[in-house]
């Protein structure tokens, strides 16, 4: 037999399966062959007979070895050699990977802003639209965090179409004192000419940034094309998979000697990198679903004063669907709530300050925001013993009314400042609640413990307005960031969570007013109110909750609720029964109506697509993202609204009487879909229902719908 080049290594692997059992049987050895003719005997009573002669044992290797050398053609066909690795490539760490190839018809191309990236079409979950809004912002935050941390290098950053304008550094190693420090030049000689960082170049002195869990590697890809003064970006991934997508990706951006593709397992990656000389500056998290078992290794990985950013999708655990669920995951109960949203990163920020304290080590908000499916925290990370001992003092336990919906906090520690300067911490004193609510007489609901300081650092955040509103065609999604970060300026620090509109009007069951209207008579009465980014109708006031429903009262007098349809033991009765002691004044103030409602900014997107929302988990093998969408979308309400057939319709539809032929101008008769005598199933109170006009008559075999109302 001839075998083709490279044909002969597969055909001896393969054959040697085949052949093995034949060897063995025969005691083949190939040192003494002689033997070979006497070992093909067998021993049958006394006798030994040739159990298998010399022809069947040629006739028997030729079959197995063409069947085995058609079979390695076959493999061989198919298995094509590896490429050589491009030099280019095997820079920086980043392995070998294919050359640039254009994109074939399975294969995707996207481009979001300075990036471009090919993921298969197959697989849509590597790319989802509706979280640009999520990368931009990051894009923006670890920007100005660049010109924070490297300007206390003596370094400038410098970011395409910004104008060169001196920048005002924020101290933030030490957020509460607040300050804010001229530092432009501080660590340069008279006559030096300060060092200048510019995107897609390596900064000596620049962040190290980790993308725990990269996929396509969009974000660290974006992150060197985007962000000045950066040493290096490790794009980590645990799929082998994604981290061939990420080196093509990364290649064909160009940004090899920035980017480090890597496969490992996220917490393994950051627990390698505890040591302070190996700790990255900024870490990045955004993985599908909660990102609680990367919390612990991210607080140790992340250097000192690093920013780490967090990003959770699980919104209907932290939402209060599952207040169990919570627990496991964060530490905290979630309650079912109008302000679950900024719920949602209270308990957030308490997970990642509890996780930190493990290691004497505290955390201080830059940013959080709850946009579209998910919430997005910006926190940095910093080391201190004394700092720890006053976490307990930062949070609170909530209690909330299941009647009314009344919210009061409960501190979990006290700090109060004693002689010498110092600071003396001790636990708190409540509950601040009786058993009932002072307002409806129901039950309260507790949880928490949650992040009860302010979740913003309003300096940080105006820094990133203004760097955004100066240079709008950076990014896409300029115009909504502008809005959000506006309304999150206006917001009041102080005043965990908030009440809605809706709420308080539908708990008395009286009109809706106004949002200026309800923010006046609150401003009259002399308290604070403000917006909330979190929810549209969000009126966010330190105003106690006896005051708010003292407003409420009045306003229900404008337009008052007929008593009588109210149950005694509801809480809309017990509010309204009880008078006013504070007279509100409902006059619009110029005040009342915030500048970004003024201004018109784009302040709460709208659904961006149809069927928009978290993609479908990443698995080998798996189905089109839109395949998956069409599956859910059949499946959907089926086990609430099950089938029924025609006779099962008409079952159901002469169980009610016909309102026409009680008044006798039915002309249907015994074609009526509605019962024309009591039925023994028919109930006594059902409502008579008007006889459809007569249809042509139809056979039994006619599956058609019948006409009428009632009938689907």
């Amino acid at each position: 037999m001839r075998f083709l080049p490279g044909e002969l290594l597969c055909f001896k692997t393969t054959c040697a399966a085949h052949s093995a059992h034949f060897l063995a049987a025969i005691n083949f050895d190939p040192i003494r062959p002689p033997l070979f003719s006497s070992l093909c005997l067998k021993k049958f009573g006394g006798q030994k007979r040739p159990w298998m002669t010399h022809a069947r044992i040629v006739l028997w290797l030729s079959l197995t070895l063409r069947s085995t050398r058609s079979l390695c053609r076959a493999h061989f066909v198919e298995w094509q050699p590896p490429k050589p690795p491009n030099p280019g490539a095997m820079e920086n760490g980043t392995g070998p990977c294919r050359e640039e190839r254009p994109p074939t018809a399975q294969e995707t191309t996207v481009t979001e802003g300075a990036a471009k990236i090919v993921f298969p079409s197959s697989n849509e979950v590597f790319y989802n639209p509706v979280q640009e809004f999520n990368r931009d912002l990051t894009c923006a935050v670890i920007t100005e965090f660049a010109r924070i941390q490297l300007g206390t290098k003596g370094i400038q950053i410098k970011v395409p179409g910004e104008k060169d304008l001196q920048k005002v550094v924020v101290d933030l190693s030490e957020q509460e004192e607040e300050k804010v420090d001229w530092k432009d030049g501080e660590n340069l000689a008279p006559g030096d000419k300060p060092q200048i960082a510019v995107v897609g170049e390596i900064c000596e002195e620049g962040l190290r940034v980790l993308e725990g869990l990269a996929a396509s590697g969009l974000r660290s890809i974006r992150f060197a094309l985007e962000v000045p003064g950066l040493r290096s970006v490790v794009a980590n991934d645990a799929s082998a998979r994604a981290v061939d997508l990420m080196r093509h990706n990364v290649q064909l951006n160009g940004v090899a000697h920035l980017v480090q593709p890597n496969q490992a397992d996220a917490r393994m990656l950051m627990y390698q990198h505890q040591k302070v000389s190996e700790r990255f500056d900024v870490i990045d998290l955004d993985p599908y679903g909660s990102p609680a078992p990367f919390l612990d290794a991210a607080v140790q990985a992340v250097s000192e004063g690093g920013l780490l950013c967090v990003t959770c999708t699980d919104m209907a655990v932290l939402a209060g669907n599952s207040g169990e669920t919570c627990y496991s995951k964060y530490g905290a109960m979630a309650l079912k709530s109008r302000a679950c949203h900024e719920m949602a990163l209270r308990i957030v920020l308490h997970s990642l300050d509890l996780r930190a304290n493990c290691y004497q080590r505290f955390v201080v908000p830059l940013l959080s925001i709850s946009a579209d499916f998910y919430v997005r925290v910006f926190v940095r990370v910093f080391t201190g013993q004394a700092k720890v001992k006053a976490s307990a003092s930062k949070q609170a336990l909530v209690f909330q009314c299941v009647g009314c919906g009344a919210l009061h906090l409960q501190r979990l520690g006290k700090a109060a400042g004693a002689s010498g300067g110092r600071v003396k911490f001790s636990a708190a004193c409540g509950p601040p609640v009786s058993p009932e609510c002072e307002h409806c007489g129901q039950r309260h609901q507790l949880g928490g413990p949650l992040w009860a300081e302010p979740i913003h650092n309003l300096d940080f955040v105006g820094r990133v307005l203004e760097a955004v509103s100066t240079n709008p065609e950076r990014f896409h999604t300029s115009e909504r960031i502008r809005g959000v970060l506006s309304v999150i300026t206006e917001e009041l620090p102080d005043v965990p969570l908030y009440y809605t509109l809706d709420q308080l009007s539908s708990t008395i069951h009286c009109n809706t007013p106004s949002l200026l209207q309800l923010r006046s008579a609150l401003l009259h009465a002399g308290f604070r109110v403000s917006l909330s980014h979190a929810c549209k109708s969000a009126v966010k006031t330190d105003a106690p909750s006896t005051a708010l429903w003292d407003i409420m009262r009045c306003w229900e007098k404008t337009c008052p609720v007929k008593r009588e349809r109210l149950s005694e033991t509801s809480p809309a009765f017990r509010i309204l029964s009880v008078e006013p002691r504070l007279q509100a004044n409902f006059t619009i103030r110029e005040d009342a109506n915030p500048s970004s409602r003024q201004r018109g900014l784009k302040r709460f997107q709208a659904n961006p697509e149809a069927n928009w929302g978290p993609r479908p988990r990443a698995r080998p093998g798996a189905k089109a993202a839109s395949e998956v969408l069409e599956r859910r979308r059949l499946l959907q309400n089926k086990r609430k609204d099950p089938p029924e057939d025609r006779a099962q319709r008409a079952a159901r539809l002469k169980t009610f009487p016909c309102k026409r032929f009680k008044e006798g101008t039915c002309q249907r008769g015994e074609q009526c879909c509605y019962s024309h005598s009591p039925l023994p199933g028919a109930s006594a109170d059902a409502t008579p229902t008007d006889c459809p006009e007569t249809p042509p008559t139809r056979t039994p075999l006619d599956l058609g719908p019948a006409a009428g109302p009632g009938v689907d």
